[in-house]
């Protein structure tokens, strides 16, 4: 054998027979930043949003949130975000938290530039938004989000049709894209037809802007429809278990018989029973335009609810350089907190306590064929268009179309 190969066998030998080296850990030289320190001296907590508090209109600017309404959130999510003091720091308060993740929240900024503000870590701001956002969802979610039952249903479609002239209209329909950077080893599941990584915010919104259901973090590269069918509420509705109020005529229709209540959106939305989409196509005859601009108008309360959204809670204009868990329960805080701001919270219109259907409540669907169930839901809008033009349904402002 050539002595240089045995050499290097040698060699070998000796390196497997020495143990494995120790691993080093490197100690911590500090347990606070010298700069973090002055935190309660310096902070942007102990400071500007101090002086804020003497100036309701800056303190809306910078919070998004008004003084009471500051204090109306942190007394709900208070308790769950509040951290036990030790002998080795001092915890960070319930109201801190609060300041930096409504701070995250309506600017969008990086976790480094606010920790930068506020003079904590930057670890310590990625747990804060994280923890705050989730309370703001678990405590709020059952008083400004609740579950709608039969009469709740029956107070929108009454709005629908006072405000938006659209009867027996439950809800708009539609889907926003979140931009966030591409996760790690996800292909092509977050890229959307717009070219960017996306989750994607489905949402049922009332006639007074406020978002009725939600359904957060689907993949970006699903479509309106395909997030629809496969969320928690598009399978209710399919199953028919969400408490919709019972069929009733159209105002001024009795001869046009009882008609479902339903919920609308646009063309990428399947044609059902309880769920209304325009006439597809550019040239369409008198009747038909008429119909899809009337549902047009009405849907375009969801596009400005979400136009209110993105304006009020900046992140939405960012690219978020966090994981999809985070971005969604960025994304449920927000909806929440804008439910927080838009309702009364008096009188019968008022937040209440949810009402869960029962399992016992659940309507039993027969079992019909495709083409059967196809013309119904065509029959369905068929009906709503013959309402929109003839005199009991036509308004003044839709003859300039």
């Amino acid at each position: 054998m050539n002595p240089r190969v045995i050499a290097l066998l040698a060699v070998a030998a000796e390196v497997a027979d020495d143990p494995p080296a120790p691993v080093v850990v490197a100690r911590r030289r500090v347990w606070v930043h010298s700069i973090n320190r002055g935190r309660g001296q310096y902070g942007e907590y102990h400071r500007l949003c101090q002086e804020l508090r003497l100036d309701e209109d800056r303190f809306k600017v910078y919070f998004r949130l008004n003084r009471q309404q500051f204090e109306g959130v942190l007394t709900f999510i208070g308790p769950t975000i509040a951290k036990m003091k030790t002998n080795y720091r001092e915890s960070i308060s319930p109201a801190q938290r609060l300041c930096i993740c409504l701070r995250y929240l309506s600017t969008g900024d990086s976790y480094r530039s606010i920790a930068f503000s506020y003079r904590v870590g930057f670890c310590t701001v990625a747990r804060i938004v994280k923890s705050v956002c989730e309370a703001i969802w678990q405590c709020m979610v059952s008083t400004y989000m609740p579950v709608p039952g039969a009469e709740d249903w029956r107070k929108i479609a009454g709005d629908y049709e006072k405000l938006a002239d659209f009867p027996n209209c439950l809800g708009a329909i539609d889907g926003k894209h979140v931009v966030i950077q591409a996760p790690p080893s996800t292909g092509s599941q977050y890229f959307n037809y717009k070219g960017a990584f996306s989750i994607v915010l489905l949402a049922v919104v009332d006639a007074r802007y406020r978002f009725r259901v939600v359904d957060v973090g689907a993949y970006g590269r699903s479509s309106d429809g395909g997030t629809l069918s496969s969320s928690a509420f598009g399978t209710a509705l399919r199953l028919g278990n969400l408490d919709l109020p019972p069929d009733r005529p159209l105002p001024g229709a009795d001869h046009l018989g009882p008609q479902p209540h339903v919920f609308i959106g646009d063309e990428a939305f399947p044609l059902r029973r309880n769920l209304l989409r325009p006439y597809p196509g550019q040239n369409l005859g008198g009747e038909r335009r008429i119909f899809n601009f009337r549902l047009s108008h009405a849907r375009r309360i969801v596009e400005c609810a979400f136009g209110i959204l993105a304006n009020q809670w900046r992140l939405y204009r960012r690219v978020l350089g966090v994981s999809p868990e985070v971005a969604e329960s960025a994304v449920k805080a927000t909806c929440i907190l804008h439910n927080y701001m838009r309702w009364d919270g008096e009188g019968e219109d008022g937040p209440r306590t949810p009402t869960v259907p029962s399992q016992g409540a659940v309507q039993s669907i027969p079992r019909v064929g495709s083409n059967n169930a196809s013309r119904e839901a065509v029959a369905v809008r068929e009906t709503f268009n013959r309402y929109f033009s003839s005199l009991p349904g036509r308004v003044t402002w839709q003859d300039g179309i």
